[in-house]
């Protein structure tokens, strides 16, 4: 007999991650911090965008540098540690919270969410004052979230099929 327990399809005994499914009032209650996080992802992600081409020019150069431009090789490649791990930190936080980043230069993220029983998403650009887009699941283009949505106040995003926007 094996002391080992029974484990069902996750042999990693971790826990499953709970699919998250979020009402349209909860996602522009969530929308202020949402921006702030997104806010620190894009700044991360033009850092990196201006700092790596710096590295990799130094880097190729790196046996004819002179001391100060070997001390910025350095500070370059310690700052472009410090913002991949403050990316990171932040795409792991927007995660928690249900949230996918969908574009890290732009700023775009959905919050999952279910329309006629299919997978969904609202979804929101940085820039925007509003959660005022959605989208299914296997479709790219966004659509404006319908007024009676908003008066409905469902817990989840429904339509009949017969009203589609």
């Amino acid at each position: 007999m094996s002391n080992t327990p029974n484990r069902a399809g996750n042999s990693a005994g971790k826990p499953r991650k709970k699919e998250v499914t979020l009402d349209l009032t909860t996602a522009r209650q969530m929308l202020p911090l949402v921006k702030s996080i997104v806010t620190d992802i894009v700044h991360s992600r033009h850092a990196l965008n201006r700092l790596t081409p710096e590295l990799e020019r130094l880097d190729r150069q790196r046996h004819d540098l002179v001391w100060q431009e070997r001390q910025r090789r350095y500070h370059i490649a310690d700052e472009i540690a410090a913002t991949e791990k403050a990316w990171a930190a932040a795409v792991t936080e927007l995660n928690g919270l249900g949230v996918a980043l969908v574009d890290d230069e732009a700023g775009e993220v959905d919050f999952p969410t279910k329309v006629n029983g299919r997978t969904a998403a609202f979804s929101w650009i940085a820039g925007e004052d509003a959660l005022r887009h959605w989208h299914y699941a296997d479709e790219e283009s966004r659509r404006p979230i319908p007024t009676d949505w908003d008066k409905a106040g469902a817990v989840t995003a429904t339509r009949s099929r017969s009203n589609k926007p």
